[in-house]
């Protein structure tokens, strides 16, 4: 009778430990890592709060949901230059950083019409095209923190961390942009490859601004 009466009660004891840790876990917020769970960034002078998406039904944006799209980058790309390749944490820090730090940058490298639709919060657009063009390319430099001397030649002494992201994994213009700033002498320990880009941050739930912003 004992060992009968012990046994209904750590089964008691079980199912309400079961029904608050279902309890607790329903009430689980979506997390950026076990501690953080948003942060502020300023963006077109404007604070934005970045989490993730608490709504359970949330679904990948539109822009990011199909799968048909071109080859996957390597992990690394721009061998034998050491150029970091991140995630989204290592990503999220930077964001944080650079709204303190003015040698951070957070820098969206596709071209127009894709940041004005969608992007980042705190990502600042220089499109890889820039780097086609002297001029354009000379006033990116700059706003890098890179002078050119007067014989031409560029100082990366005081060059920027620059954390820097496109439309995915299949995408192209990071690399590309990358490559060249790398060709001009950018320190390769300075620029950072955010792989996954949009489509790894949508995927995730992150906050995202821009016209093609969806609204309840």
């Amino acid at each position: 009778m004992e060992k009968r009466w012990l046994t209904a009660v750590a089964f008691t004891g079980l199912m309400t430990m079961s029904g608050m840790a279902l309890a607790e876990q329903s009430d689980t917020r979506v997390m950026i890592t076990p501690e953080l769970y948003s942060f502020s960034v300023m963006h077109d002078g404007e604070p934005v709060e970045v989490m993730r998406n608490q709504d359970k039904s949330n679904r990948v944006h539109e822009l990011y949901a199909t799968t048909w799209r071109g080859v996957p980058q390597p992990m690394y790309p721009f061998a034998p230059h050491a150029v970091d390749t991140i995630g989204e944490r290592e990503f999220v820090e930077y964001m944080m950083q650079a709204q303190s730090d003015d040698a951070v940058m957070i820098v969206d490298t596709r071209t127009v019409g894709w940041h004005v639709r969608l992007t980042i919060p705190g990502a600042q657009s220089y499109p890889y095209t820039m780097m086609d063009d002297p001029d354009d390319r000379d006033w990116a430099l700059d706003d890098f923190g890179i002078k050119r001397n007067e014989d031409g030649v560029y100082d990366f002494g005081g060059a920027k961390t620059l954390a820097m992201f496109c439309n995915g994994y299949w995408c192209g213009q990071t690399p590309a942009m990358i490559r060249k700033l790398l060709a001009l002498g950018y320190p390769a320990e300075k620029l950072k490859y955010y792989r996954g880009g949009m489509q790894a941050w949508t995927s995730l739930g992150f906050s995202v601004v821009g016209e093609g912003v969806e609204t309840p």
